[in-house]
């Protein structure tokens, strides 16, 4: 199939080339792609062949005059320990006109990329001059004090205050943030259908596991290096085992109901 790229009414093309029609032909032809165009073109959005293309947001933005385009996640937000963590990137123009440089190519949803490849787009990333990002780390008793959605909410607007410069539109995975101020743009799976997103996703998940892996050698036999803090039948055990330690969320119910060992982590 074909990709076809900011296309315009008058050229339309296949691998490069351009179709020729001619009679009856070219009038069934117009009607089919007066019919694709009216279902799926808009000015300055890429498609792909078989799916949305992951730039469409951004280059739909672009063409309304927004050229600091913000994508924001967070990571842990189930987790019965540690913090919740969101980032906020903002992807060089450039790289929003004619797609990702080689090193990124394959970037999605933290959650679908192996933990290597992770720890690979995490240091482009960070180490790119082209682009603008900044993270927030909302601990576990914040987290208690003003529960998780609203602590997840002010980690994202956090996240955006530290970019040098405001954006002018921002993409949010997800519902729309009433605490964000700046103009948005909730996108349900964003972190599957942006690379604004998924890369704030990569920054987000990279830098709370390497939290949690500290985590584990400051707090022993509960295996936060590895499940996160999450659930899992290992977490649980332990924290009937040792009781919770000062990184977990005592709003959440597991917790709540595990009572604490004074004798391991002071009263």
């Amino acid at each position: 199939m074909a990709r076809i790229l900011n296309a315009a009414p008058d050229g339309w093309g296949i691998d490069g080339g351009r179709i020729g029609f001619s009679g009856r032909e070219r009038v069934k032809a117009g009607l089919k792609l007066a019919t694709f165009w009216k279902l799926r073109y808009r000015p300055g959005v890429a498609f792909e062949s078989g799916s949305e293309s992951r730039f469409a947001f951004e280059r739909e933005l672009v063409a309304r005059g927004r050229v600091r385009i913000a994508g924001v996640d967070e990571a842990g937000r189930g987790p019965l320990a540690g913090p919740v963590v969101a980032a906020a990137v903002v992807l060089p123009l450039a790289w929003i006109q004619d797609g990702l440089p080689d090193g990124l190519q394959g970037l999605n949803d933290s959650k679908q990329v192996p933990a290597g490849r992770r720890e690979k787009f995490y240091q482009i990333l960070v180490t790119s001059s082209d682009l603008a990002w900044g993270l927030s780390i909302v601990d576990a008793e914040e987290i208690d004090q003003i529960n998780i959605l609203r602590a997840t909410h002010a980690g994202m607007v956090r996240a955006l205050a530290s970019l040098t410069v405001p954006p002018d539109h921002v993409l949010v995975d997800g519902l729309n943030v009433s605490a964000i101020t700046i103009d948005q743009t909730a996108i349900v799976q964003g972190d599957a259908r942006s690379y604004s997103i998924a890369a704030a996703s990569i920054l987000a998940k990279v830098t709370r596991d390497r939290l949690m892996a500290e985590y584990e050698v400051q707090w022993p036999g509960y295996g936060f290096a590895r499940h996160k803090g999450y659930p899992t039948a290992g977490h649980l055990e332990a924290l009937r085992r040792l009781g919770p330690c000062p990184i977990h969320r005592r709003s959440f119910a597991p917790v709540a109901l595990t009572p604490r060992q004074p004798e391991l982590f002071g009263p």
